[in-house]
C-alpha cells in the first residue's frame, strides 16, 4: 500500500512539473522522465489543437450537411497554410532544440524573430488570396453551388485570418524546441475556451448574439487563436520563457532567414506533399456527395483528434533528438526514438480497438445523418488497421526533423502518398468502382508502407551525422 502510495505521490509530481514547464534540460537522466516531462504538455497540446476542428464540426453538424461540407472544404484547402507552418516549425523546433543544447540562447532567440517576421510575410500571401478568392476556392474544392453562394464568407474570414493560424504554429514550435511545452499548452487551452464559447453563442444565435451560421464558427475559431497568439508574445517578450526577444531584435537578417529555410524547406515539402494528397482524396470523395464528404470529414476529424496526441509524442521526440544531439550524445537520442515509437504503437493499438468497437457511436455523436454515419464509420473501420503501423512512421519521421535530417522524410513522403497512395485511391475509386471505399483502403496502406520505409532507414543512422 505504502508502495503504491510512493509512486501515485511521484507520476503526480512528475506530472505538475510537466504541465507547469519546470524542467527546459532534457541531456542528462532517466530517458523515460524525459519523455513524460516533454510528452504530457505537448500531448495535451495537440488534443487541444484537434478541439477547434472537433468543436467546430459538432456545433455545425446542426445545420446541415452543405454547412459542414463547406467547413470540411476549407479546412482541406488550408492543409496548404497547415503544411508551411508545420514545415517552418520542423525547422524551428530543430534548431532552436539544437541551440539550446549548446545552451547558445542569444542565437535561439535571434532564430525565433526571424521564424515570426518569415512566417508574418508567408500569411500576408495567403490572406490576400483568400479574401479575394473564396468563392473560387470553395468551387474548386467541389462544394455545391448553393454552398459556396451561402457559406463563401466562412472561408474568407479563415484563410483572410490565417496570420493568427501560422503564428500560434511558429511561436509554439520556439517554446517546444526551447524546451518549454508547457508554454504552447497553455495557449491552446485559452484559445479553446473562447472557442468552446464562441461557437454555440454565434453558430445558433443564443441569448442577445445574432445567429451567424458558418459564419460564427469562423469568427469563434479566430477569436480564440487571436487572443492567444497575443498570450504567446507576452511569454516571449516579458522573460516567461527561455527564449527571450527583444522589440529591438525585429530587424531580417536574412542569413538566418536562409538558414530557417534550408532546415524548414524539408519539412514545408513533406507537409505539402501530404496535404495535396489530401486535398485529391477529399477531391474523389467529393464526387459521391455532400452525405459521402460529411461522413469522410467527420470521421477525418475523430481521427485527427487521436493523432494530435501521437504528433505530441512525435514533437517529444524531436526535441530529444535535438537537444541530444546538440549535447554530442548520439546514442541516447536514439534510445530515446524507439522508447517513444513503442509507446505511440501501443496508444494506436488502444485507440483502433476503439474505432472498430464504437465508431459508428463516436459518429452518432457529431451527426444524425445515416448516410453520413454509414461513410464515416466504414472509414474509421479502415484507417484503424493502418493505425498501428503509423505509430512508428510518424514518431521517427519526427526524430529525423528533430535531428535537421529533413530531407530524408521528404523523400519517403512523396514516394508513398504521391508515387503509391494517390495512384492507388483513383485505381481503387474510380476504375475498381469503390468510391470512397477505395480511398479509405488506399490512406491505410500508405500509413503502413510509410512505417516500414522508414524503420529500414532511420536504422542505418546517418540522421546522427547531420549538422544544423
Amino acid at each position: 500500500m505504502a508502495n503504491s502510495t510512493r509512486k501515485t505521490n511521484t507520476y503526480f509530481k512528475l506530472f505538475k512539473q510537466a504541465v507547469t514547464g519546470d524542467i527546459k534540460d532534457f541531456t542528462t537522466g532517466s530517458i523515460n522522465r524525459a519523455i513524460f516531462l516533454l510528452a504530457i504538455p505537448m500531448i495535451l497540446e495537440m488534443l487541444l489543437e484537434a478541439l477547434f476542428a472537433i468543436v467546430d464540426i459538432y456545433f455545425v453538424n446542426k445545420i446541415g450537411n452543405e454547412a459542414t461540407s463547406t467547413v470540411i472544404l476549407t479546412e482541406t484547402s488550408l492543409t496548404i497554410l497547415y503544411s508551411v507552418a508545420w514545415g517552418l516549425s520542423i525547422g524551428i523546433t530543430a534548431l532552436v532544440a539544437r541551440r539550446a543544447g549548446e545552451k547558445n540562447f542569444k542565437e535561439a532567440s535571434e532564430i525565433a524573430v526571424q521564424a515570426i517576421l518569415l512566417g508574418l510575410f508567408l500569411s500576408l500571401i495567403i490572406s490576400v488570396i483568400g479574401f479575394v478568392f473564396p468563392k473560387e476556392i470553395l468551387s474548386m474544392m467541389g462544394a455545391s453551388a448553393k454552398a459556396v453562394q451561402e457559406n463563401y464568407l466562412f472561408t474568407q474570414i479563415m484563410l483572410t485570418g490565417n496570420i493568427v493560424i501560422m503564428l500560434l504554429f511558429i511561436n509554439n514550435a520556439i517554446f517546444r524546441g526551447a524546451g518549454n511545452a508547457a508554454i504552447a499548452m497553455r495557449v491552446l487551452l485559452l484559445a479553446n475556451a473562447i472557442n468552446i464559447v464562441l461557437d454555440p453563442l454565434l453558430i445558433l444565435g443564443i441569448g442577445p448574439f445574432p445567429k451567424l451560421g458558418v459564419v460564427g464558427a469562423a469568427v469563434a475559431t479566430t477569436t480564440g487563436r487571436s487572443i492567444a497568439v497575443l498570450l504567446q508574445f507576452y511569454y516571449l517578450l516579458n522573460g516567461k520563457s527561455l527564449i527571450k526577444l527583444a522589440a529591438k531584435q525585429f530587424v531580417v537578417q536574412f542569413r538566418l532567414i536562409r538558414t530557417i529555410l534550408k532546415t524548414s524547406a524539408g519539412g514545408m515539402f513533406q507537409f505539402i506533399i501530404g496535404s495535396c494528397s489530401w486535398i485529391f482524396l477529399t477531391r474523389i470523395v467529393a464526387e459521391s456527395g455532400e452525405a459521402a464528404l460529411s461522413g469522410y470529414g467527420t470521421a477525418v476529424r475523430i481521427c485527427v483528434f487521436t493523432i494530435l496526441p501521437a504528433w505530441g509524442l512525435a514533437n517529444a521526440a524531436a526535441t530529444l533528438v535535438g537537444q541530444n544531439l546538440g549535447a554530442g550524445k548520439p546514442e541516447r537520442a536514439e534510445r530515446s526514438v524507439w522508447r517513444t515509437a513503442f509507446i505511440t504503437f501501443c496508444f494506436f493499438a488502444l485507440v483502433a480497438v476503439v474505432f472498430f468497437i464504437f465508431g459508428a457511436n463516436l459518429m452518432r455523436f457529431f451527426t444524425k445523418d445515416n448516410e453520413a454515419i454509414i461513410a464515416g464509420t466504414e472509414c474509421l473501420h479502415i484507417l484503424a488497421i493502418g493505425y498501428v503501423f503509423f505509430a512508428y512512421g510518424m514518431i521517427i519521421s519526427q526524430a529525423f526533423n528533430g535531428a535537421g535530417d529533413t530531407r530524408t522524410p521528404t523523400y519517403i513522403n512523396l514516394f508513398v502518398f504521391w508515387v503509391l497512395q494517390i495512384p492507388l485511391a483513383w485505381l481503387l475509386a474510380k476504375y475498381l468502382k469503390m468510391g470512397p471505399t477505395g480511398v479509405y483502403i488506399a490512406i491505410g496502406v500508405a500509413e503502413t508502407v510509410l512505417a516500414i520505409v522508414s524503420i529500414i532507414i532511420f536504422r542505418n543512422g546517418k540522421w546522427k551525422l547531420v549538422k544544423v
